[in-house]
């Protein structure tokens, strides 16, 4: 077994909306897992392999984001461009989750192609690490003709997420609303495209259009590209419970007034943060960061340890996954950062919060790191060492 230790943690954010920063200085990791939190007192009850002495840095979960659209493999033929997954890592994101493979060349529209694809895209996920992170790939595509057996067995085959319904032939609620219980009845999270026409043969979704078809998560209520009008995103939040996703790839005047708005309500909890890459806006590596440095320093009740556990605990507990919070028994996926030199805030959080990037000194996927120095953000005021 291997044991690492990470010791002289300035500032901890656990991921966890409700209590975003631990009283903490020390982690200790065992076979990947997340094994104590507390000082430095823990040091002497283990034999260490591996001591990192994060000198006063920040650590936080690794970052999650809800929301790519991959194909089989670090590529999107999209924006023609190789290894944007690999890139995004050096802005901190360990764990990637498709919200559908749509830009797969020839894509199957019919039933048993679009198992295929999904039970592929999830088998090949799993042994695939871009850039040393996690992809959570395979979501289905609602296409006409899939019955409540195919369902079965996709779940039996792993499949556990839907993904934007609206993507594929499945548009109207009529139609979707059986697929959304039957995949839900078989495990899967169930994403729904909102907002209006993102692609060639996507469409225009309404409030409605989602309250009626039921899904788990609101997929970019602030537009991938273009947002629904802010009425239809006052009904999405004081009439359903639905988790809603925004991205940087969208609208900042409605993320910002959903931010605003849910804070005031209590139910930053609801909130989730992806990127919709590689959309027709681009690739962003440093999205998830731009992200929670906007909603930390431009919107109302949104400090910067919510803002990263928005993009960490919120997405990885809506999504099932046993990461994105700093508990015992969670994968040790961290992200070590401090304030970027030349910053007016001397950490990383008062550095988010007057609208800077953090510095990435450490990207870490289940105890062993996977980035030394981001090549994609600004230098680090402070580093963090091995002392062993």
């Amino acid at each position: 077994m291997s044991v690492l230790a990470i010791r002289n943690i300035g500032i901890l954010v656990s991921g966890d909306i409700h209590n975003p920063k631990l009283d903490a200085d020390t982690i200790i990791v065992k076979d990947g897992l997340i094994e104590a939190i507390g000082h430095a007192d823990l040091l002497g009850k283990y034999t260490l392999d591996e001591v990192i002495d994060a000198n006063g840095t920040t650590l936080i979960p690794g970052i999650v984001d809800t929301h790519v659209h991959p194909v089989i493999g670090d590529f999107t033929p999209r924006q023609n461009m190789m290894d944007f997954m690999e890139s995004s890592v050096h802005g901190g994101i360990t764990t990637f989750i498709s919200a559908g493979e749509p830009h797969t060349p020839g894509r199957p529209k019919d039933p048993v192609g679009t198992k295929a694809l999904a039970i592929l895209g999830k088998k090949s996920s799993e042994n695939f690490r871009p850039g040393g992170a996690k992809l959570h790939g395979g979501s289905l595509i609602l296409e006409k003709g899939l019955t409540e057996k195919d369902f079965v067995e996709l779940g039996q085959a792993g499949v556990d997420i839907v993904g934007e319904v609206g993507l594929g032939s499945i548009k109207n609620p009529v139609d979707a609303a059986p697929m959304v219980r039957w995949a839900k009845e078989n495990g899967m999270t169930v994403m729904m495209h909102t907002g209006g026409t993102s692609i060639p043969g996507s469409s225009t979704i309404t409030a409605k259009d989602v309250m009626d078809t039921n899904p788990d998560v609101v997929s970019h209520i602030n537009g991938g590209p273009t947002a629904i009008p802010l009425s239809e995103v006052d009904k999405l939040i004081d009439e359903t419970d639905l988790s809603l996703e925004v991205v940087q790839c969208g609208n900042f005047k409605v993320m910002k007034y959903v931010a605003e708005k849910l804070s005031s309500k209590g139910q930053l909890n609801r909130m989730l943060m992806g990127t919709d890459a590689p959309s027709g806006t681009g690739v962003i590596p440093l999205s998830q960061l731009r992200t929670m440095s906007y909603l930390a320093s431009c919107c109302e009740g949104v400090s910067a340890a919510e803002a990263i556990c928005i993009g960490t605990g919120n997405n990885a507990r809506k999504f099932k996954l046993n990461r994105g919070l700093i508990e015992i028994g969670k994968e040790a996926d961290f992200v070590i950062m401090d304030a970027p030199l030349g910053s007016d805030g001397d950490d990383a959080l008062a550095a988010l919060e007057v609208g800077d990037l953090p510095g990435i000194a450490f990207v870490m996927v289940d105890g062993k790191v996977i980035v030394k120095t981001s090549r994609n953000t600004p230098p680090a005021t402070r580093k963090p060492s091995f002392e062993k």
